[in-house]
């Protein structure tokens, strides 16, 4: 496993940096990577962009623009960093409850596709 499977990446407010939860990597099937979140003081502000972005995920074939909004809240306000510290340039995030799964990339996704 490289460093970045390694240790806690971190999820932090957008606007301040606050430490909201550290993301204890429990294992994964990459490109996702599943974790257990340790949440800290601040993690239940944003809770509820997670529980709306999760709720229009299971309905994402009939609406994706519903849920593209849900998590551009949930990117407008949070930033995840490496353990080493740095911010994740492009990630999809989603948490139910002390657990956490993600793909990150050190590009944006829409550049994937083209």
């Amino acid at each position: 496993m490289s460093d970045h499977h390694r240790g806690a990446w971190t999820l932090h407010r957008r606007d301040d940096g606050g430490l909201l939860a550290d993301l204890v990597v429990t294992g994964g099937d990459l490109p996702w990577l599943n974790a257990r979140v340790d949440p800290r003081e601040g993690l239940a502000e944003v809770r509820p962009l997670f529980a709306e972005e999760l709720r229009l995920l299971d309905g994402i074939d009939e609406d994706v623009e519903s849920w593209e909004r849900a998590y551009d809240a949930v990117r407008n306000a949070v930033t995840l960093r490496y353990p080493e510290g740095q911010e994740v340039p492009e990630f999809l995030l989603h948490i139910d409850g002390n657990e956490a799964w993600w793909r990150r990339s050190d590009e944006p996704f829409d550049q994937e596709d083209a």
